[in-house]
């Protein structure tokens, strides 16, 4: 059963092809944007998904977050998610990039509880 103030920490060292010049976002070789927001949102589906049946899993819907300080390759970025609100399907974390003592990126996660199969099949 999925509770409120459940939490999971998510890690990752970056590397060139985290990079904002990599990835195309930016040009310089620090930590890109949508890698810090990827990183938020593995925590937040791993905050939860032990306790969901094998055939359900969850959908990001949602994120808007700050990110307040370059990380460049080879240092370690760490991201935590909590449950901060449950409304049937709809989850909602606060989501929190640091790293080493410093907040590099903080914000709000949305992600829904959807049926795998059903969910497939509106492709």
């Amino acid at each position: 059963m999925i509770q409120l103030g459940q939490t999971h920490t998510s890690v990752l060292t970056v590397e060139e092809v985290h990079t904002a010049a990599h990835i195309g976002s930016g040009d310089m070789n620090v930590l890109a944007t949508p890698i810090m927001l990827a990183l938020m949102e593995n925590a937040a589906m791993l905050a939860v998904d032990q306790e969901l049946p094998p055939e359900q899993t969850t959908v990001g819907a949602f994120i808007q977050s700050t990110h307040l300080k370059p990380t460049p390759v080879g240092f370690e970025v760490i991201a935590t998610a909590q449950v901060t609100n449950i409304d049937g399907r709809k989850l909602q974390f606060h989501v929190v990039a640091m790293q080493d003592d410093t907040i590099i990126g903080e914000g709000e996660h949305t992600r829904y509880i959807v049926d795998r199969d059903r969910f497939l099949a509106k492709m």
